[in-house]
């Protein structure tokens, strides 16, 4: 029953980025910022995420601040925005990263672009064959 109750949600943030495709995007940065205003999320300035290095099974937790890049490995990973659910609703989160491998050209699209979702991880994933990354909380 909770899986049909995301659906709309899901459908919501992830509706923009459906249509660029796995890892790839275009448009400006600040065509998709932020949840739905109507769907009860609040703007925050810090994302929390989880980066593994599938390599070594490294993982570490980076505190990203919107608009400001993060590195790990290779990537360059910049939170457009990050959106949390109240406190007296049941927690979630979702930030809309721009990630970048420096080890592609530099006129390559980002190795992600879109929205990732605290509660559903597996909805809008970055696809690397080294690097894996999830948003944990925003605060």
């Amino acid at each position: 029953m909770r899986r049909l109750a995301l659906l709309p949600l899901l459908v919501a943030l992830a509706g923009p980025a459906l249509g660029q495709g796995a890892g790839q995007g275009t448009g400006s940065p600040g065509s998709d910022q932020g949840p739905p205003a109507e769907a009860g999320w609040v703007a925050k300035r810090v994302a929390q995420l989880q980066a593994l290095d599938k390599v070594t099974a490294r993982i570490t937790v980076l505190d990203a601040t919107v608009n400001q890049p993060v590195t790990f490995g290779t990537l360059s990973i910049t939170v457009r925005a990050c959106s949390a659910r109240p406190p007296d609703e049941v927690p979630d989160a979702a930030a809309f990263l721009e990630v970048r491998d420096s080890t592609a050209q530099a006129s390559a699209p980002p190795a992600f672009r879109g929205w990732m979702l605290a509660n559903a991880p597996a909805a809008h994933m970055l696809e690397h064959p080294v690097y894996d990354l999830r948003i944990l909380d925003c605060r």
